[in-house]
């Protein structure tokens, strides 16, 4: 009866198209620096080392930061989070601008990371707190295509205002846009029901022993940090496989946008699917074993229809298998500790594809891309199994 209620009221719409459309903006402002830092970072003096260090820096601290943050979240609220994340943004976008040396770089990225970890989390643990039960599944799908979206379009509009204008008033302009975001939200967004009274209710210790205990979270958890092991496969080294390939840079581009356009406009009709089929952790699995075959046959490719076929197979099952995954991850925790599953979730993703940039280059260096993309294709599907074994006892106490 609730439930109905909420979906008939305008509210659930308003606030998700809200959320959506935050996230998609916060992206952008976010990712139109991310492929122009390491330009920058070169014109100021940096070494390829360097540039690796300052990236590196980024995605573990965002990894490291998005669980701890997302328990702050659920102790005292998500709307304080959410705008201190998008500050936090604004300044270090500001601080970029104004920097001489490398070193400047590193640090500002170590709170960038800071910045995000405090945003995606939170966000995601407000879509489920405003979205009825029954919707899940269509709501991750909509918040999802959004801050894809928002990925995509980024770092095109960063490389063109950065072309146009230079590196430091493209800061200036991500900053400004930072800026209209953080405002807007004051205004918009209106606290979760979830955690508008977090201090009031803190999590025990007891509590949290046994959300760490929760068999179907940690299934969850693992077979993201596997699909993101088999992403960062897929982002960190396929340029280097299809130029190999004698592949040229234009057709690469294409592989690379067909993966993410595929990716992101199956979201929507995937997240109504799970909500129809009402046992999501079908449709994940599915989607993760799709994951496992498209790169072992991404690494058996050789000509540019096939590397296509297999590039949209791969952003295919990124969506088959995140989607329902999202929804799942708040369906299997309290309501009031979804800030902390989140961010766990958040950490796995940018774990996962930092572990695998960091350890494939050997695996290729000695065996080949074929070989390292059937590693990793066998990775995602090991930790399939164990989501498989961990979710099946959610199912077995109903």
């Amino acid at each position: 009866m609730i439930e109905r209620e909420l979906l008939s009221s305008n509210s659930y719409r308003f606030s998700l198209t809200v959320c959506c459309l935050l996230g998609f903006a916060s992206y952008v402002a976010s990712y139109m620096r991310i492929p122009v830092v390491p330009l920058f970072a070169k014109e100021l003096g940096a070494d390829p080392v360097m540039v690796g260090l300052i990236n590196s820096t980024f995605l573990l601290t965002t990894g490291i930061c998005a669980f701890p943050l997302g328990m702050v979240a659920d102790r005292y609220g998500r709307r304080p989070l959410i705008h201190a994340g998008l500050l936090l943004s604004l300044v270090t976008a500001l601080l970029l601008a104004v920097s001489h040396f490398p070193w400047h770089l590193l640090l500002i990225y170590i709170f960038f990371g800071l910045g995000l970890a405090a945003i995606g989390p939170t966000l995601m643990a407000y879509v489920a707190d405003i979205s009825p039960s029954t919707h899940l599944g269509r709501s991750y799908g909509a918040y999802t295509l959004a801050i894809y979206s928002g990925m995509s379009l980024g770092p095109a509009l960063g490389g063109l205002i950065s072309q146009w204008l230079g590196f430091r008033l493209l800061f200036v302009a991500s900053a400004a846009l930072t800026g209209l975001i953080t405002w807007l939200a004051w205004i918009f967004l209106p606290e979760s029901g979830a955690a508008s009274h977090p201090a009031a209710a803190p999590v025990s210790a007891s509590s949290r022993q046994r959300l760490l205990r929760n068999r179907p979270l940690w299934g969850c958890w693992t077979v993201t940090l596997g699909g993101c092991f088999g992403l960062g496969m897929f982002i960190t080294f396929a340029p280097l496989f299809l130029q190999a390939q004698h592949l040229q840079v234009g057709r690469i581009g294409l592989i690379f946008g067909l993966q993410a356009a595929v990716n992101a406009l199956s979201r929507i009709p995937l997240g109504r699917l799970s909500d129809r089929l009402n046992r999501r952790w079908l449709l994940a699995t599915a989607g993760f074993l799709t994951l496992s075959g498209a790169l072992a046959l991404f690494g058996l490719s050789r000509s540019f229809s096939q590397f296509l076929l297999t590039s949209g197979l791969l952003g295919f099952a990124m969506g088959l298998g995140f989607t329902p995954l999202g929804a799942l991850i708040a369906e299997v925790v309290p309501t009031a500790d979804r800030g902390l599953a989140m961010g766990g979730y958040n950490t796995c993703i940018y774990v996962g594809m930092m572990l695998s940039s960091a350890l494939m280059g050997g695996i290729i260096s000695r065996r080949g891309f074929g070989a390292g993309y059937l590693l990793a294709a066998l990775v995602v599907a090991l930790a399939t199994g164990i989501f498989l074994l961990l979710i099946r006892e959610r199912d077995s106490r109903k």
